[in-house]
């Protein structure tokens, strides 16, 4: 018997990510209409709402315009800074070529959209929850999937607080609490590790292709206000990762207060093991027409998080008894236009329709198909339609020659010329080669003035992990680091994770350790997607734990 307390909710949601508080919030509009009540809980394992919340961002309103039509005059910070300039540059070593307009369809164009912080839209949208009636608990990390005894699910607890590294109860334990619903969404974002069992457990992805990443890898300026240009969007692509063969590409977005968001997206199909993506942002600052901008500027905040790369073909089953996958977690970015918060928001609303239409004919613990059907007719399916096979043709024919022939398939469905095919994708964890078949790449040390260091940016992060508690980074055979990924590849977690987690000491002297720093960690999952023989599994830390963004 479990000594757990548990709460019954009709709908429980794990995440407070824009597609779990669209949900919350349509369950709630929903149910208003009918004249009913439904009870609604968010669990966040973020210190607050927002604060595990990255993006870079340009965000269409399209799903927030039918969520709530008034936001733009209700204090949402997102409506500050529209965006009023739309520019593609094809970066070389030194130089740049503006992609014209006329190359690219409409859609690609951010006409309407809007620019600022993914995690300042996402506290707006939990104080519009919560004045609706939802529960919603930051600091609880869902640890647990419940189940009933016909195997439905039935909710999910949320991990113990107060366990010391070696298992031990310190003197502030508490039990984790066990929250039951009707049905359970999980809006974990990109490869949440709840959401993986559920993958595994109900077979989702027995009908789809893998899913592919990208990590994403984000700092904030303060410009020189001479230089700030409100409302202007720049994405590049080229130089530096066509030095190595590469794919992906950067941004620059002009956001409010004098301040620009800068990223750079390392897709992690790349084969050398020496690629650090954290390293490709610091030099990708480098460029002339980067470095001129942020000439006599100062790095404010940092961050890093894998995305979803994989688009239609690699959405898995939806739904399962008692449940559902809604935002990242399932995968509905779209990217070409680099943008996937009003395909998740839809998804959440799609799903919290199905949800109180169920709970209103007293059922529960069932499938709700009335959500996949939805997104088969929805303006959702039909946007990812047009553009499921520019990744795997970038992929295939590489980045220039890959771009185009992209660009033709892009143009030719937004025609209603819909391609006779569906290219397919392979994991990102199959892509490395041997340390012995690839050039070292040597990256320029950092100048604390345009460039840093990974320990230096993870402070900027603000992450802060309780040090005596279980290791949240897991590994399911302590030997491979050492005795497989070190001698094949160098064992290149010391590279790809963009915060310092992973080390290799005592190589010099012959007795090579394999170390992880899970204090640094800033939950960017890259480590449980890239790692090649999937040694590496992530799990949620005690609540509250990881970074905290303040305006991401």
């Amino acid at each position: 018997m479990s000594d757990r307390e548990s709460m019954p909710y009709d709908v429980v949601i794990v995440g407070a990510g824009p597609a779990g508080l669209s949900a919350a919030i349509r369950l709630k509009q929903r149910a208003a209409e009918r004249d009913a009540d439904i009870s609604v809980c968010v669990l966040e394992k973020g210190s607050e709402v927002g604060a595990h919340i990255l993006s870079g961002a340009v965000i269409d309103p399209q799903s927030l315009d039918e969520l709530l039509p008034t936001w733009r005059d209700d204090g949402c910070p997102l409506a500050e800074v529209p965006v009023t300039q739309n520019l593609h540059w094809v970066l070389t070593k030194s130089g740049k070529f503006n992609l014209p307009h006329l190359w690219t369809p409409p859609f690609l164009h951010n006409k309407g959209t809007y620019t600022g912080s993914l995690a300042n839209l996402c506290r707006w949208l939990a104080g519009k929850a919560e004045e609706l009636g939802v529960e919603i608990f930051p600091g609880f990390a869902a640890a647990e999937i419940l189940f009933n005894d016909d195997g439905s699910v039935k909710g999910v607890a949320t991990g113990d607080m107060g366990v010391a590294r070696d298992g031990t109860h310190k003197g502030d334990y508490q039990p984790g609490l066990e929250l039951h619903a009707k049905y359970t969404f999980f809006s974990e974002g990109c490869r949440g590790h709840l959401s993986k069992e559920l993958m595994r457990i109900f077979d989702l992805r027995r009908d789809c292709d893998p899913q592919v990443y990208g990590l994403g890898v984000k700092e904030l300026w303060d410009i020189d206000p001479a230089l700030h240009e409100p409302g202007k969007v720049v994405h590049t692509q080229g130089w530096p990762l066509s030095e190595h063969g590469g794919n992906g590409g950067g941004w620059i977005y002009h956001q409010a207060g004098g301040q620009v968001s800068i990223g750079f997206v390392t897709w992690l199909n790349y084969s050398n093991p020496y690629v650090s993506p954290f390293q490709e942002m610091q030099k990708w600052k480098t460029h002339p027409q980067v470095a001129a901008l942020l000439k006599g500027g100062k790095r404010v905040s940092y961050g890093a998080r894998a995305i979803s790369d994989g688009g239609l073909q690699s959405i898995p089953k939806l739904v399962f008894p008692g449940g559902a996958l809604i935002g990242d977690s399932a995968g509905f970015l779209n990217v070409p236009r680099i943008k996937g918060t009003h395909t998740a928001m839809k998804s959440g609303m799609l799903a919290a329709e199905a949800a109180v239409d169920a709970i209103l004919s007293q059922r529960g613990g069932d499938e709700l198909t009335a959500y996949p059907e939805a997104f088969e007719r929805s303006w959702v399916k039909k946007e990812l339609s047009i553009v499921r096979n520019v990744v795997p043709l970038v992929k295939k024919f590489g980045d220039f020659l890959g771009s185009g022939l992209a660009g033709v398939t892009m143009w030719a469905e937004y025609l209603g010329l819909k391609m006779p095919f569906t290219l397919h994708h392979h994991p990102d964890h199959e892509t490395l080669w041997r340390k012995d078949l690839v050039k070292k790449i040597d990256y320029p040390k950092a100048d604390g003035v345009l460039t840093f260091d990974r320990l230096s940016s993870v402070f900027l992060s603000n992450t802060n992990h309780e040090e005596d508690q279980p290791v949240h980074l897991t590994l399911k055979d302590p030997d491979v680091p050492v005795a497989y990924n070190l001698p094949l590849y160098d064992e290149p977690a010391q590279r790809y994770c963009p915060a310092g987690v992973y080390e290799i000491v005592g190589e010099e002297t012959g007795d090579p350790k394999f170390v992880i720093n899970a204090q640094n960690c800033v939950h960017c999952k890259t480590c449980d997607i890239k790692d090649p023989t999937q040694n590496i599994n992530w799990v949620v830390p005690e609540g509250g734990g990881g970074p905290n963004y303040p305006n991401m």
